[in-house]
């Protein structure tokens, strides 16, 4: 696969991640990642801890703008699987984007919010599936691995915050459940 097409849904990701938001927050988000260490930030924002696989991220040109969007978009989408969000989901979906570093007053923290109060366009998960389906064959199986563990791990805890129909039953839902294969399909579909 080459690294143009790799660039082109990188940008689509991007492009996707910033649409509903305006210019300050994403240049106090790349201000952010051109001031810190570029892993520390890619690690900060993606969860992801395993110096390998950010050794390989970083090398393919993920900076932490994109892994923030790699990391948050699965929870965005568990937790609107629904059609709503639950305050318990909500709040779960928040501790998660603090799990990955982000924090109160964070252009992306606030932009997660939002997502959270208006369920962003389809378009934002399909943007996420395409860059997985073009990221994930570029890895190595243990960086691959390494990612999906990160992203659906956080994903899935969203997912059991709901706790089930009135806390009763299994704790993730059926719609929970198939938005959770969906996301693995994307990495399942890229793998070699």
């Amino acid at each position: 696969m080459s690294e143009d097409f790799l660039a082109g849904r990188k940008k689509g990701l991007e492009d996707a991640f910033f649409a509903e938001q305006d210019a300050l927050l994403r240049r106090r988000l790349r201000e952010a990642d051109e001031t810190g260490s570029r892993r520390k930030a890619l690690s900060s924002a993606s969860g992801i801890t395993d110096h390998a696989t950010l050794e390989r991220l970083e090398a393919l040109g993920i900076t932490g703008e994109t892994a923030a969007a790699l990391s948050l978009i699965p929870l965005v989408a568990i937790a609107w699987a629904d059609g709503r969000i639950e305050e318990r989901e909500r709040a779960a979906a928040l501790s998660g984007a603090e799990g990955l570093g982000l924090t109160k007053g964070d252009p992306g923290y606030q932009m997660f919010e939002g997502w959270l109060t208006r369920q962003p366009s389809p378009d934002l998960l399909m943007s996420w599936k395409a860059y997985i389906g073009a990221l994930a064959p570029t890895l190595g199986q243990d960086a691959r691995d390494a990612l999906r563990a990160a992203l659906l791990g956080h994903a899935r805890a969203v997912a059991e915050a709901a706790g089930g129909f009135l806390g009763l039953g299994s704790k993730i839902s059926e719609a929970e459940q198939s938005v959770l294969a969906d996301l693995e399909r994307a990495f399942a579909a890229s793998s070699p």
